[in-house]
């Protein structure tokens, strides 16, 4: 008799960017060019999905990686674009993305310089933090910091989340 592993599951969520387009069970065994396998429901609403950030090919059709997702378990994975919440508008951020809420206009967007940099003095316009830099040895860094780029063509530098901000989910990423 074989005996059973033990086997510690740990934990994980996910974040990731997909395509994906709503049929049913058996729309999808006819894509592929399958038969529907005995006792599945060919009626059950399932997600065609294809991962475009990671994942061989596997379908001339698709330039990523496609599979089939039930219904249910695609809708407590996914929100689409416009309807994210600012944890998925920072994912994206922190992968070098452009992001805005629904309801701003099309001029404004955030964007992110996700880890620190070393500016020299010369490229320091505030006399104060370019005094700073040049006591440093005529270099200074700079940490992560977010970018507004306002309607009126402006970057508002060091931009924070509004509590409307956070708690929104109507994010999109720009694309």
């Amino acid at each position: 008799m074989k005996k059973a592993l033990a086997v510690a599951m740990v934990a994980y969520i996910g974040t990731k960017s997909i395509l994906a387009t709503p049929m049913s069970r058996g729309e999808y065994c006819e894509y592929r060019g399958w038969n529907i396998p005995e006792g599945e429901d060919p009626n059950e609403p399932v997600y065609l999905v294809e991962y475009t950030d990671g994942g061989k090919p596997n379908d001339e059709r698709h330039a990523g990686y496609i599979t089939m997702s039930p219904q249910e378990v695609f809708d407590n994975a996914y929100r689409q674009n416009g309807s994210l919440n600012f944890g998925d508008a920072l994912m994206a951020l922190k992968q070098g993305k452009k992001v805005a809420r629904s309801c701003w206009n099309d001029l404004q967007y955030v964007v992110a310089q996700g880890e620190s940099k070393q500016i020299e003095s010369t490229y320091i316009w505030n006399p104060h933090n370019k005094a700073h830099a040049e006591k440093l040895g005529g270099f200074i860094d700079v940490a992560p910091y977010c970018t507004l780029k306002t309607a009126q063509d402006t970057l508002a530098m060091g931009w924070t989340p509004s509590t409307g901000d956070l708690f929104a989910e109507d994010w999109t990423i720009l694309e």
